[in-house]
């Protein structure tokens, strides 16, 4: 069987061989070699084809992010970041990637004793996924232009409708409506994907995509200057209102709740749920309770199952549910796991969704 082949390039000795041996502890994967910056980098990729690169953000000669747009560029494979969870860490992150980086995972503590069982498990399935990602999906997404900020779209130019044709104007003034999203691996391109090509008029929308806690206040920013919708970190209690995005905290369950005939945000610290916190699956079991046949659920790319049983309660419930295809799909582990238990009503490639989440809304006014 081949082993998954691994190059490291991070500037710290320390971290080198602390990667090399988690790594090399799992017999799918081998450990080819380790590069201190990525001049030396760029020469062990030509001599060892490794199937994985890690890669550190801050190191000498040239930042990681630089390395990775040439690399993308010119030689496109899968990329798991190696980053700091601080603000600047997750700015840098989401940038690389935007860039076409797979995933990323947090530096390994130094302090072996804290979590370290766990932080192996982590990046051993993140690496042995990023091995997985085909390189089609990698060139479609280096080829994929920078999203502009977005303009103050019409529902009708959004659909393809000409304007003024007769296709039902969507509620502006009314909470009834609910979009819920759920997304893990890939899922933050995604995100961005499915948002810049909604109207500012669009129903409220709330969001949980597997993400640490220094990373979900950055994300909601970057989002909030990309789209014509206003987007934000959800708070305990928020009301959420037409128009605007509402992102679970990292390391927070995201819950709608009724109040009256409003709907609101509930933040949980409740234990994990299929290993995460926040979790898809209780956001949109909570909409299936609290919105029924007024929501529509999306589920986007994702490792993992997480989201599937809830996007079928919604379904059970009355919701109109949508999948990502496998195509446009950096892991089609969620959306294919919700295909399978037909949870989904619709598969659609990651361009289209945001038009039919318009559509379903449009025809259920």
């Amino acid at each position: 069987m081949h082993k998954i082949k691994v190059l490291i390039v991070d500037d710290s000795a320390l971290i080198r061989k602390m990667l090399t041996e988690i790594l090399g502890g799992d017999p799918d994967i081998e450990v080819v070699g380790a590069a201190a910056d990525p001049y030396a980098a760029r020469d062990k990729i030509k001599k060892l084809n490794p199937d994985v690169l890690t890669l550190d953000v801050e190191m000498p000669r040239m930042d990681g992010i630089t390395f990775l747009g040439n690399l993308m560029r010119l030689r496109p494979m899968p990329v798991v970041m190696i980053s700091s969870l601080t603000e600047q860490g997750a700015e840098i992150t989401l940038r690389a990637l935007e860039l076409g980086a797979v995933d990323f995972v947090a530096k390994p503590k130094l302090d072996v004793a804290q979590g370290m069982q766990d932080y192996a498990e982590d990046i051993r399935a993140k690496v042995r996924m990023a091995a997985q990602v085909p390189a089609s999906a990698l060139e479609c997404r280096v080829r994929a232009p920078v999203a502009p900020v977005a303009p103050k779209l019409s529902a009708d130019a959004v659909l393809g409708a000409a304007p003024g044709a007769a296709h039902p104007p969507l509620p502006l003034k009314t909470t009834e409506k609910l979009v819920a999203i759920g997304a893990s691996t890939g899922g933050t391109e995604a995100i961005k994907a499915v948002l810049c090509l909604l109207p500012a008029d669009a129903p409220g929308i709330v969001i949980t995509q597997h993400i640490p806690a220094a990373f979900s206040g950055p994300f909601a920013a970057r989002m909030d200057s990309l789209c014509a919708l206003s987007v934000c970190e959800a708070s305990d209690g928020q009301q959420i209102l037409p128009g605007h995005v509402y992102i679970a905290p990292g390391g927070r369950h995201l819950l709608v709740a009724r109040s009256g005939a409003r709907y609101v945000c509930k933040l949980s610290d409740g234990p994990p749920v299929n290993r995460h916190r926040p979790s898809v699956d209780v956001l949109f079991r909570s909409v299936a309770q609290s919105a029924g046949a007024n929501a529509v659920g999306v589920i986007l790319t994702g490792m993992g199952d997480d989201g599937a049983a809830g996007l079928l309660e919604m379904l059970q419930a009355g919701a109109s549910t949508f999948a990502q295809d496998e195509a446009s799909s950096v892991v089609w582990g969620m959306p294919g796991r919700a295909w399978q238990l037909g949870a989904a009503q619709h598969l659609l490639p990651l361009r289209e969704i945001a038009a039919g989440i318009l559509a379903r809304v449009a025809e259920r006014r």
